[in-house]
């Protein structure tokens, strides 16, 4: 697993599962040309993409950023039209870090899209029940209104399953909230209306979890936003705000689904300057 150090924080990503998504839905009305240069599909025009969260301690403390594909969420079909060739192996991943489900304190969920939300609950005796029952979990009240009454373009990634057994653990926020004095979520819409990121800082250095603002490395130009963002318009601002600020600080840039890139540092030129890339066999 690989690990970022922030100070006093610790980042770890965990192990949410692969799928494989169409690249032209990735990449919105970006030009299959142009894209596939900095991000390689396969024959079927789909490219690789993890599930991953990323587990941050302090001290005793531990939160997670989001919570993967889960396991028996989907159907056959499901899995087929998503590409996914793996579902998760988070309680694992946690399990060999010696941290148990229970001693999450705080999931901080970006929005609740399926891929992201899957995690938070699990099948148990044939029904569903809370993965992390003594964690807060955060998200902002915009996303929480719309996961629990979708609307027609909504419905198909909100579910049932991923909110009902967690309900009475939600906090939801306005605008921003301070998790602990390091950990900050800010609402930015865009990808959703309710949609969040998350700013690291712990002695002087500091990151950014843009959540799907960024999907990938790939979409490092503020234009190239994916085409299941039901707000590009205001995607594009919002990456463009918080990529500049995140240049300007010398901040990381996280990721959650980048198949190459767990985090990367840009220059004022657009430039990789620092890295962690993922390790494969």
């Amino acid at each position: 697993m690989e690990t970022l150090s922030l100070g006093e924080l610790k980042l770890t990503w965990l192990d949410g599962g692969d799928n494989h998504l169409d690249g032209g839905a990735m990449f919105g009305v970006v030009p299959k040309a142009l894209w596939s240069k900095k991000y390689e599909g396969n024959e079927e025009n789909q490219i690789p993409l993890r599930t991953d969260p990323i587990l941050i301690q302090k001290e005793n403390k531990n939160f997670l950023i989001d919570t993967g594909l889960g396991v028996a969420k989907l159907t056959e079909k499901q899995k087929r039209n998503f590409g996914v060739t793996r579902e998760s192996n988070l309680i694992p991943a946690l399990k060999e870090l010696g941290v148990s489900p229970r001693n999450i304190d705080a999931v901080l969920m970006t929005h609740l899209h399926f891929d992201h939300a899957c995690g938070l609950t699990r099948v148990k005796e044939g029904r569903f029940v809370s993965t992390f029952q003594n964690a807060e979990i955060f998200v902002t009240k915009t996303e929480w209104d719309e996961m629990r009454s979708p609307n027609l373009r909504s419905r198909n990634t909100y579910w049932k399953q991923n909110w009902e057994a967690i309900s009475k653990q939600v906090v939801p926020f306005e605008e921003s909230v301070s998790i602990i004095s390091e950990i900050e979520m800010i609402k930015t819409g865009g990808h959703s209306d309710g949609h969040a990121i998350i700013r690291l800082e712990s002695d002087g250095h500091a990151a950014y979890h843009l959540g799907d603002l960024l999907g990938t490395h790939a979409h490092q130009n503020p234009l190239w936003v994916m085409a299941y963002d039901d707000y590009p318009v205001t995607s594009v601002l919002q990456k463009e705000r918080w990529l500049k600020k995140a240049i300007d600080e010398k901040a990381w840039l996280t990721f959650y689904h980048d198949y190459y890139y767990r985090a990367l540092k840009w220059n004022d030129k657009g430039v990789i300057i620092d890295s962690v890339k993922i390790q494969r066999d």
